[in-house]
């Protein structure tokens, strides 16, 4: 019983290559297409699509990976030495955590990509699979030892890439991050390596060309949850600039292209609390850690992450908790470095320039305040429920600024 799904796509694929019609790519599966008076083969069942999307490195719908994940369980209680199966459960289970944005299923990822590597240590599936779990913990270090060892062994194979461009970007190492795009254009086009491209300009600060990007994979992609994935990252980018309606567009059709993509829908709770829709919104709204807690602890964690990745995103975090323990000069050259382009930072974030304008009031910095406080709500009025209000109150106790005074200061 076990072996039957291993032997229908071995059965499949030789159908595939026997076939002398034509084929398409469905999902990254090779699809026949009748032709001559052939008969098509069976479509791809929602594991194996599931399956084909976790070996490419691209989302994959949830039933699918479901299928996937209790197949190979199943598998495995006969033939526990099959290392390519481990990773294949190992691959899924990250996907599952990712797609449900739970962490618990880490543990259980790990322990199939591990005992993958004892049984083949050289497993390169598995490698990759390690690089993408600990992107997604925010281990970036971690994640790019396991993706250049991965590259070492096959450098030629471009699903290592992505998350060794997504470990050195969680690193600040912009430049590594540039040359690393590169050599994944190079070995592959497609719908995946455009997505890619957009989260490296987006950090770049080249909002247009990361929506560019974005839309381009959006129309390319096979599957209904890959093409989900990228509107719900086109949506996240609107809602950055402040475009609500766009915002809105996207994430309705990644939930209606893929009724699972829970990043969606709380990206619909964001914009209905910004129109003012709060009973619809609350539910999936989430504030950031940074504001909750005891901020001593905060500081403590982000230093040790800051030593670790020094990215735009931990130097906001970082500047935000200094800010709330009371360390405002330690902390504005962490928000300055998060929102400046030439310090490595620059994205255009309402929420990362509302965080420098209060660091810079509280330093009684009062014309960088204001500049920033009015940024923020320029980029994005509705940045956040909570601080966007409280933007315009500081700025409302600011006042215009003095003609006495002279040009404001920095």
């Amino acid at each position: 019983m076990d072996d039957k799904p291993h032997a229908r796509r071995r059965r499949y694929r030789r159908a595939l290559l026997a076939s002398a019609g034509g084929t398409v790519v469905l999902g990254g599966v090779l699809v026949t297409l009748p032709w001559g008076g052939q008969a098509a083969p069976p479509a791809p069942t929602p594991q194996e699509r599931a399956l084909a999307a976790v070996t490419s490195g691209v989302p994959a719908a949830l039933p699918g990976l479901d299928a996937l994940a209790a197949e190979r369980e199943r598998h495995l209680r006969t033939h526990p030495r099959d290392a390519r199966a481990w990773a294949e459960l190992g691959a899924a289970r990250v996907e599952q955590g990712l797609r449900l944005a739970d962490p618990r299923y880490w543990p259980r990822a790990e322990n199939a990509l591990r005992t993958a590597l004892k049984v083949r240590k050289d497993d390169v599936p598995a490698l990759r699979a390690m690089a993408v779990l600990a992107n997604a913990r925010r281990d970036h270090a971690a994640a790019r030892a396991w993706g250049e060892a991965a590259r070492k062994l096959e450098p030629e194979r471009w699903t290592t890439y992505p998350p060794l461009i997504e470990a050195s970007a969680g690193l600040g190492d912009d430049e590594e991050t540039g040359r690393l795009l590169e050599k994944l254009a190079k070995l592959r086009s497609g719908p995946e390596v455009m997505a890619r491209a957009a989260a490296v300009y987006r950090d770049r600060g080249w909002r247009e060309d990361a929506a560019a990007k974005l839309a381009d994979a959006a129309s390319a992609a096979g599957e209904p949850a890959e093409r989900a994935a990228y509107l719900e990252r086109a949506g996240q980018l609107a809602w950055e600039r402040g475009d609500r309606q766009d915002a809105l567009r996207h994430f309705q059709e990644a939930v209606r292209t893929d009724p699972d993509q829970r990043a969606a829908q709380a990206g619909q709770g964001r914009v209905l609390a910004a129109l003012g829709r709060t009973t619809e919104a609350l539910s999936a709204y989430r504030t950031a850690l940074a504001d909750h807690g005891d901020s001593e602890a905060a500081v403590r964690r982000l230093r040790a992450e800051w030593r670790r990745q020094p990215s735009t995103e931990v130097a906001d975090a970082l500047g935000w908790a200094l800010h709330r323990a009371g360390e405002h000069e330690e902390a504005l050259p962490f928000a300055v470095r998060a929102t400046e382009g030439t310090e490595g930072g620059g994205v255009r974030s309402g929420l990362f320039a509302y965080h420098r304008g209060m660091i810079e009031l509280s330093l009684e910095r009062y014309g960088a305040a204001r500049r920033h406080l009015t940024e923020a709500l320029r980029i994005n009025p509705w940045f956040s429920p909570l601080h966007a209000p409280r933007a315009k109150e500081a700025l409302a106790r600011l006042g215009e600024p003095s003609v006495q005074a002279g040009p404001e200061s920095s």
